[in-house]
């Protein structure tokens, strides 16, 4: 009830010519898994909760919109492909995720919106925010994640830098491959580059190329009365008047 609820808001607050919801493949390692067995390792999910994940893109698809998964890859991948897609026909893209490594997305046709309090609000993130954030530009991100590190997906980053010594690194030699030429960290080079090729999204990640998209009301309708969401199916199909706003 709650993604089907926030999706609607998204549609009904920002009107996008169409919608590619990114998907986690959790029963098939990534390449990130394979390079750093220590990747997100802790990470456990409820039988019950496994079960509504597996209803959702079926969901996505009776509202009309686009799911991406695929083996080996990760939902904020396919975000990053969807926002290249979206730039190489000359559009714009929202690319709404809470995962602080999308941030290396936000450019002049990508803007992130973030989840605040919730769902219930959202914080629009661009170039500007990202440099107040993180103290670094956005195509840097990696950069600064792989020298401060990442506790939730468990990379440890480098030894006693946090982020503000991450930030002024990357402010006094511009990268983290030009701090390494310098002899920064040369004991733990070849750890860097592996923690920022792993922070760093993958836009190849095999996505759908949908066609701009109407909200299908009635089949989603339809498919939440089956689930037993009578009310929320009540709620899409009675809710037509927004569309024309």
């Amino acid at each position: 009830m709650g993604f089907v609820g926030f999706l609607l808001r998204l549609w009904e607050r920002e009107r996008p010519r169409a919608i590619v919801v990114g998907w986690d493949s959790l029963d098939t390692p990534t390449y990130r898994h394979r390079l750093f067995p220590a990747y997100q390792a802790g990470r456990r999910f409820d039988d019950e909760l496994l079960e509504q994940l597996a209803l959702l893109p079926r969901i996505v698809y009776a509202f009309g919109f686009a799911s991406a998964k695929a083996p080996g890859y990760e939902a904020d991948d396919f975000l990053a492909a969807a926002a290249a897609s979206e730039r190489g026909r000359g559009g714009s893209t929202l690319v709404v995720t809470s995962d602080r490594d999308a941030l290396q997305l936000a450019d002049e046709r990508t803007t992130i919106l973030r989840p605040l309090r919730g769902v219930s609000q959202l914080e629009r993130v661009g170039p500007a925010q990202v440099r107040s954030l993180y103290g670094v530009e956005p195509a840097r991100v990696p950069d600064f994640v792989a020298l401060r590190g990442d506790p939730s997906d468990c990379l440890p980053g480098a030894r006693g830098v946090g982020a503000k010594t991450a930030a002024a690194i990357l402010a006094r030699y511009g990268s983290l491959e030009a701090a390494l030429a310098e002899g920064r960290f040369s004991d733990q080079g070849e750890e860097l580059r592996l923690y920022r090729r792993i922070a760093t999204l993958d836009a190849s990640a095999p996505l759908p190329s949908p066609a701009d998209q109407a909200l299908d009301r009635a089949e989603a309708s339809r498919f939440l009365a089956d689930l037993g969401l009578d009310a929320l199916a009540e709620r899409v199909a009675t809710d037509a008047g927004n569309d024309a706003h």
